[in-house]
């Protein structure tokens, strides 16, 4: 048993919300603070055992005496994905999958965007023109293949909504589980497998994937070599999963047929990135509508972690070493990855494409 004296949370739940909050840590305390960097969190640090946070962990709450427990009310947490977490005990969880339903639509959007070349059709539309040249070789997303790298909580959801639309399903991620049915075909890293078979047969490649470690620059030069040059590239997890130079080069060679992102390594893009204007490429800033209970879809999680810890079971959404995110970057403006990749970053790659290049010679 795991006792809860005293909680922080510096998210601005609704009235009700923050009142369903404060029961489920009953009989704890519940101390509330406006922002992040607010001068009173080192204060409440020094007595809290739990803290529920809008952002990211820093030295602050390593260094807490007496926590135990940080919530992270978001879904992608690498940026407290750090060495000293496991090294202190520190149980870190977050919010993945309260907008995974969004999320999957947001794909969804990208997919027939870009297989319809809306933008064409807008174009066209503005100077009054009626339809577009080579609007008869358009293919539907019906019996197209899309291949979801990551099989988590927007992975899931898109891969039902793909069905749906009577789309070949095939998906990557890291565990051995049972496939599930709206799922054709899985491939996973605990079995050994690669990505490549996924890369070479799909229409569009979905990265839905968390970024870590052994995730950082997985699609690269030779990854995007095997995709179809009709294929399209989706990326609405985090810029870093991608080699920005080697996509670059891919859509100004027409190597593949396109791409669409709510991400970049760099957030917001510069204006200097020439992503910008890389042939049928829509870029949104990493943004996605919400869901009208998104708040509600939050706290469910935490109320159920609040029960998981005070009893000792395994936490929903809870940061493991396997997600462990070294490479240093800066904190400014960059919810996408990296700016500096640094040592780290390049010997982890190394490794990767080491392993990789042993399990497939």
């Amino acid at each position: 048993m795991a006792d809860i004296k005293i909680a922080l949370t510096t998210v601005q739940f609704n009235n009700l919300n923050l009142e369903h909050l404060r029961s489920e840590l009953y009989p704890a305390e519940l101390i509330t603070v406006n922002r992040l960097n607010a001068p009173s969190i080192s204060a409440a640090l020094r007595n809290a055992d739990v803290a529920i946070i809008h952002g990211d962990i820093d030295e602050r709450f390593l260094h807490a005496p007496k926590l135990r427990w940080v919530h992270c009310n978001h879904s992608g947490i690498e940026k407290s994905a750090l060495p000293d977490v496991f090294e202190k005990g520190l149980l870190i969880t977050s919010s993945a999958g309260r907008s995974a339903p969004a999320i999957a639509e947001h794909a969804l959007f990208f997919m027939l965007a870009l297989s319809y070349q809306f933008p064409r059709f807008i174009q066209a539309q503005r100077t009054k023109q009626w339809g577009i040249s080579g609007q008869d070789k358009l293919k539907a997303l019906y019996g197209a293949t899309v291949g979801i790298v990551g099989l988590g909580h927007t992975g899931s959801e898109l891969a039902k909504r793909a069905k749906a639309f009577g789309m070949h399903v095939i998906c990557y991620r890291r565990k051995d589980l049972p496939t599930p049915p709206e799922v054709d075909q899985i491939f996973s890293t605990e079995r050994g497998d690669t990505l490549d078979e996924l890369l070479n047969h799909s229409d569009f490649v979905v990265l839905a994937l968390s970024l870590s470690n052994s995730s950082y620059h997985l699609i690269g030069e030779r990854e995007l070599s095997i995709m179809k040059e009709s294929a399209y590239l989706i990326n609405v997890s985090r810029g870093s999963v991608i080699d920005e130079t080697a996509l670059l080069h891919a859509l100004m060679g027409r190597r593949i047929a396109g791409a669409g992102l709510d991400v970049a390594e760099e957030e917001p893009l510069p204006a200097s990135s020439l992503l910008w204007t890389a042939p049928n490429t829509l870029i949104t800033p990493h943004f996605t509508p919400g869901l009208p209970d998104q708040e509600e879809r939050s706290l469910d999680i935490i109320s159920e972690n609040i029960k998981r810890f005070r009893t000792g079971k395994p936490m929903l959404n809870q940061l493991m070493p396997n997600d462990l995110y070294s490479v240093y970057r800066s904190p400014q403006k960059n919810k996408g990855g990296p700016r500096n990749t640094g040592v780290l970053a390049r010997a982890g790659l190394f490794v990767r494409r080491l392993r990789h290049w042993m399990r497939t010679r």
